[in-house]
């Protein structure tokens, strides 16, 4: 999946768009590794920072990884699932007709 993303990122740098990622590692620091080794080019957040009760999965309901949520410009969701092609499909289907 990460070369699809990344692809995906540098195909729309110019375009209302971002890419946020959520990891699930336990420690900043393995995180931080699996960044670093699969040349991710996007922000991405520890899911649970130390110390902290709350995680994001949980807000968001994530019950597998990965969940993918594309969000339109009014932050409704118009995809929630797995597959990263679709979602694809879906951005760039808001990003036509954003340019409408």
């Amino acid at each position: 999946m990460y070369p699809h993303e990344r692809s995906l990122v540098n195909e729309l740098k110019d375009e209302p768009f971002a890419l946020i990622g959520v990891n699930s590692d336990r420690t900043i620091e393995r995180a931080k590794k699996a960044i670093e080794e699969n040349d991710l080019n996007w922000r991405s957040f520890q899911n649970a920072p130390k110390d902290s009760e709350r995680k994001i999965s949980d807000d968001w309901a994530v019950r597998g990884w990965p969940t993918i949520v594309v969000l339109d410009p009014e932050m409704k969701i118009r995809y929630r699932g797995h597959n990263g092609e679709e979602a694809t499909d879906v951005v760039r289907e808001l990003l036509a007709h954003d340019k409408k």
